[in-house]
């Protein structure tokens, strides 16, 4: 089946919501239909980005607020340059683990930057490109940390204040975009949680 346009799709929510899991399970749903994918994420997909996603992972020092959110957007802009915008123009469907929501999500509701700063800043590292569709897988808190295990990384590190300001963050931006913004109920099984992802994309992509 060809595609007209491309379509992106974007998985939101907090680490250890299962969203990388569920968007490996898309993608091999979407090649039984024979529709042309790819799988990318943020931060890390670009040569350049690797560097980046080392520093904001595991960077051991203090970061500004302000850097922090910089160097995700920095990786954006490369990402939608290198890997997302092309893959569009041939009419493929990006399904992306992280995008645009999750700088609002951590760097703004969670660390406190400003909302309007980071939608602007946003707009110029995706040159205007937006998702179609975006996912939120909702969890509880506490939860989530516990998924994670004992080996975290720099954000997933922080304490359970700012992981549920996380979520709230992702739960008021689905309220103020609740056409593009869809939430689903992550604590449930891999297989119900599925069936609602291929029902939220069978929809966009009029399968």
């Amino acid at each position: 089946m060809e595609l007209k346009r491309g379509y992106f799709i974007t998985f939101e929510g907090a680490d250890g919501c299962g969203k990388t899991t569920q968007a490996k399970l898309l993608v091999e749903w979407l090649n039984k239909k024979q529709l042309n994918n790819i799988f990318t994420f943020e931060p890390g997909a670009t040569d350049l980005g690797k560097s980046l996603r080392q520093i904001l992972l595991h960077y051991d020092k203090p970061v500004a607020n302000a850097a922090e959110s910089f160097l995700y957007l920095a990786d954006r802009a490369q990402h939608v340059q290198g890997v997302i915008k092309p893959a569009l123009l041939e009419n493929k469907i990006v399904i992306c683990d992280r995008f645009v929501d999750s700088t609002l999500a951590y760097q703004g509701f969670a660390r406190g930057e400003d909302i309007e700063k980071i939608n602007f800043l946003n707009k110029i590292a995706t040159s205007g490109i937006a998702p179609d569709l975006t996912i939120v897988f909702d969890i509880e808190s506490e939860i989530a940390q516990e998924r994670l295990g004992k080996e975290k990384d720099r954000l997933e590190s922080e304490g359970i204040t700012f992981h549920k300001k996380v979520r709230e963050g992702y739960l008021k931006l689905a309220q103020g975009e609740p056409q593009r913004i869809k939430v689903i109920n992550a604590n449930n099984s891999i297989e119900e949680i599925f069936e609602q992802v291929k029902k939220l994309v069978g929809e966009l992509l009029n399968l």
